[in-house]
């Protein structure tokens, strides 16, 4: 998980406390929503409240930085899976954690966009993050031939993105609507029927 994008770098215990705040305000945020107390996240990381606020003066900044470290772990994936997998197969990985995150992290990303400028630093950086990493994919996928040509790394990203807010408070029917779209995405249909 990287520092801010404009600020100096840290020592090590002060890295390990930032990642571990990160971290804690992640899990806290997923079971409680954007407005964890702040107390709560700090007792998480096993640090002091003074010392969270020494890295996040506001609850905005941790959530900016949340969302951050969460678009670089999905960004990341993208290589990972094609590390381990054939281009088709970590297309199709990527596509349902992307669902996932959407479900996850919808009221967390929606909290930040709302009062955030969309030309910030950190916008920027996770906005190439996460295209680079759908670009990444599907280029590996469309020179394999398993996905077609006339699909370009922000539609993968608006399908990603539509199964998620559809199936907010519907799970269970992601894995029906992602099947459907793969579908529609393939070259050919997929040799064990979906």
């Amino acid at each position: 998980m990287g520092a801010p994008p404009t600020e100096k770098p840290m020592r090590a215990d002060a890295r390990r406390n930032y990642e571990r705040i990160v971290t804690a305000a992640q899990q806290a945020f997923a079971e409680q929503g954007p407005d964890a107390p702040l107390e709560e996240i700090a007792r998480r990381a096993g640090v002091g409240i003074g010392t969270l606020y020494r890295h996040f003066p506001n609850r905005e900044t941790l959530i900016e930085a949340v969302y951050r470290s969460s678009i670089e772990q999905l960004s990341q994936r993208a290589h990972e899976l094609l590390e381990e997998h054939s281009p088709a197969t970590a297309f199709e990985h990527w596509l349902r954690e992307q669902v996932q995150w959407v479900m996850d992290n919808r009221v967390l990303a929606t909290t930040l966009k709302a009062g955030m400028d969309h030309n910030t630093p950190t916008f920027q950086l996770c906005r190439t993050a996460i295209v680079g990493a759908a670009a990444t994919l599907l280029q590996a996928a469309q020179d394999a031939g398993a996905i077609r040509t006339d699909i370009e790394p922000r539609d993968l990203l608006r399908f990603g993105h539509g199964i998620g807010v559809a199936c907010e408070t519907t799970p269970d029917a992601a894995e029906r609507l992602i099947a459907v779209t793969l579908d529609g995405l393939r070259t050919a249909p997929a040799a064990d029927g979906h």
